[in-house]
């Protein structure tokens, strides 16, 4: 009984709690651009822009456009330059979102680090003199 109450206690970690539902992340993620990072460091950041399309870019690459879909708790997304979707949970908590890819479930999460209402800045291989 001891036990039970202090694990009660005990915040839960992001993959615990119940992931967002495609209204849920629509309605947080639509018109912002996010920042990721994995165990520290800047992963990649993407643009979700409304209906469903997104701007993804890894960090220091080029950026790809492809659009999300919901599947049983997951958000799934299709990319212009890989046809199999890549699907995750996703989390919300006081500090932002966290992500945790299905296929991976024992992997690092995902963690939003930053926020702008602004566009992502997309590397492309034709900028520069």
């Amino acid at each position: 009984m001891r036990l039970a109450l202090i694990a009660a206690l005990l915040p839960l970690p992001a993959f615990a709690q119940t992931p967002m539902t495609a209204a849920e992340f629509d309605a947080y993620a639509t018109g912002k651009t996010l920042t990721y990072a994995r165990d520290g460091a800047v992963w990649g950041a993407e643009q979700y822009l409304p209906d469903r399309k997104v701007v993804w870019a890894f960090t220091a690459e080029e950026c790809r456009t492809g659009y999300w879909y919901d599947e049983d708790a997951q958000i799934c997304f299709v990319y212009e330059f890989r046809d199999d979707p890549q699907c995750w949970y996703f989390y919300q908590s006081a500090t932002g979102i966290t992500a945790r890819f299905a296929e991976d479930a024992e992997g690092s999460p995902l963690a939003e680090v930053a926020q702008s209402t602004g566009p992502l800045g997309c590397a492309g291989p034709d900028l520069g003199v």
